[in-house]
């Protein structure tokens, strides 16, 4: 690990995080140790590899993770690769819950991301679902019926904004919900905002 790549951004990340401080030491000195550039991003650690993200060191309550961005074309051979919800579609995660699980995994994660940047080296990209793959809900179907203005306005939204709004609106069990979500969001998508603007 050199310190010359090492980011004080990371650094003073490190120095305050106040659950899963030795484990993220441990994965920082496992992932800088395959030469990628240790950058600071979305509050994270994260690694790059000719400005490409490859992975990236999070926590969360119950486990800390290392998240390769492109971990759907891993081959994960030894079936440790997490999909951290349905919805994620490219990233993937090995999780941790203490430090001798990552000394165990030492050489396999060195592996793992050794194969994350041969695939980048490649230019290989996840092939992503198209918008039209992910089912309109009937509740915002009714409202695109009776509104022809709001379909118009939500075609016109880029598709990971219309995806954010498919998968926000379908989410509840109840219909009653489903509507009321789509009640609630009916003005922004007739702003041409997405769901988080």
């Amino acid at each position: 690990m050199t310190s010359s790549r090492m980011n004080p951004k990371v650094d003073d990340f490190l120095s305050k995080a106040e659950q899963w401080k030795e484990e993220f030491k441990k994965l920082r000195s496992i992932v800088l140790d395959c030469d990628l550039n240790e950058e600071f991003k979305w509050m994270h650690p994260c690694y790059t590899f000719e400005k490409k993200n490859i992975v990236l060191i999070h926590g969360f309550k119950n486990y800390c993770a290392l998240l390769f961005h492109k971990g759907a074309l891993l081959k994960d051979s030894h079936g440790i690769l997490i999909q951290q919800t349905d919805n994620v579609q490219a990233a993937r995660q090995i999780r941790f819950t203490n430090v001798q699980e990552i000394m165990e995994k030492e050489t396999i994660l060195k592996a793992y991301i050794d194969e994350a940047i041969e695939i980048e080296k490649a230019g290989l990209e996840v092939n992503f679902k198209k918008n039209t793959e992910f089912p309109i809900p009937e509740e915002l179907q009714h409202k695109f019926d009776d509104i022809p203005a709001l379909k118009t306005a939500f075609e016109a939204l880029t598709p990971g904004r219309q995806r954010a709004y498919i998968l926000y609106f379908s989410k509840p069990k109840q219909s009653k919900t489903r509507q009321s979500r789509v009640e609630k969001y009916m003005q922004q998508i007739l702003n041409g905002k997405g769901l988080h603007d």
